[in-house]
C-alpha cells in the first residue's frame, strides 16, 4: 500500500490547478529572467587566448567557427584529474544532442577543459560524444572567467587558508560570447546549479513521481558505469 496521499479525481484536479498556476508563474518569471540575461552589458575580451583543437591552435575568435555566438561549457577535467568529472559528464550527455540545433541558430557550442587535447579526445570517444572539445590548459582562460563569474557564498567559500575552487581553476560552468566586427564580447556566465536547468534528465525527474530521490551517493554515474 502506498504511503503517498491518495485522493479522488476531483481532489487531484483542484490540487493540479493550484500547482499549474504556480508553474505558469514560474514560466513567466523564467521568460523575464532570460530577457534580463540578454540585456546584460557586453564586455570586450581584450586578452588573447589560444586553445589546442582538433584543427590545430585557435584563438577564442576562431572558435566561433563562422558563427556570431559561442557557448563554452567549462568541463571539469584538469591536468591532475584521471578522467572527466561525473557531474560534467552527466550534463554533457544531456547537451550534445542540441549542438546541430544551436548551429542552425548561429550558435557554436563546445567544451573546454585544462587537460591535454589527446586526453580529452580519448574521453570524448569513450563517451561517444559528437562535440568539439578544446584544451584551454595553455592559457589563462578558465582562471580569468572563473574570476569574472565567481561569487563567494557561505556554502562554497572555505575562508582563509582553506583553498577554493578558483585556486584549482575548476568549476562546473558555462560562458557565452558574441563576435561582432572582429571583436569578441563576454555576455554571460553561470556555474554550479546555474547550469542545472540545461540538464533534461533533471527536468524529467522533477516531473516523475519520486522526483530526483534522496540518495545521490550512487548516481548520477557515467553511463558506461551503470549496471545492466
Amino acid at each position: 500500500m502506498t504511503e503517498h496521499t491518495v485522493g479522488t479525481r476531483e481532489q487531484w484536479r483542484a490540487a493540479y490547478e493550484r500547482q499549474l498556476a504556480n508553474e505558469k508563474e514560474l514560466t513567466r518569471r523564467a521568460t523575464a529572467l532570460a530577457e534580463e540575461r540578454q540585456r546584460l552589458p557586453w564586455v570586450p575580451v581584450d586578452k588573447e587566448y589560444v586553445f589546442d583543437t582538433t584543427h590545430g591552435q585557435r584563438t577564442l575568435a576562431e572558435l566561433f567557427d563562422g558563427r556570431s555566438q559561442l557557448i563554452v561549457r567549462h568541463f571539469m577535467h584538469g591536468p591532475n584529474t584521471p578522467e572527466g568529472c561525473p557531474g560534467c559528464t552527466f550534463e554533457t550527455d544531456n547537451l550534445v544532442g542540441a549542438v546541430p540545433h544551436l548551429a542552425q541558430r548561429d550558435v557554436t557550442f563546445l567544451l573546454a577543459s585544462r587537460s591535454p587535447l589527446p586526453v580529452l579526445t580519448a574521453y570524448k570517444e569513450r563517451m561517444g560524444w559528437d562535440v568539439e572539445w578544446v584544451s584551454s590548459g595553455g592559457s589563462d582562460f578558465d582562471a580569468d572567467f572563473f574570476e569574472h563569474m565567481y561569487v563567494p557564498t557561505p556554502r562554497r567559500d572555505p575562508g582563509p587558508g582553506g583553498g577554493s575552487m578558483l585556486d584549482v581553476m575548476e568549476l562546473m560552468a558555462l560562458s557565452c560570447f558574441a563576435l561582432q566586427d572582429g571583436t569578441v564580447f563576454h555576455t554571460y556566465s553561470t556555474y554550479d546549479r546555474g547550469t542545472e536547468a540545461l540538464n533534461a534528465t533533471w527536468q524529467l525527474l522533477d516531473r516523475a513521481p519520486n522526483g530526483r530521490g534522496e540518495d545521490f551517493s550512487d548516481w548520477p554515474r557515467k553511463r558506461d558505469e551503470y549496471g545492466t
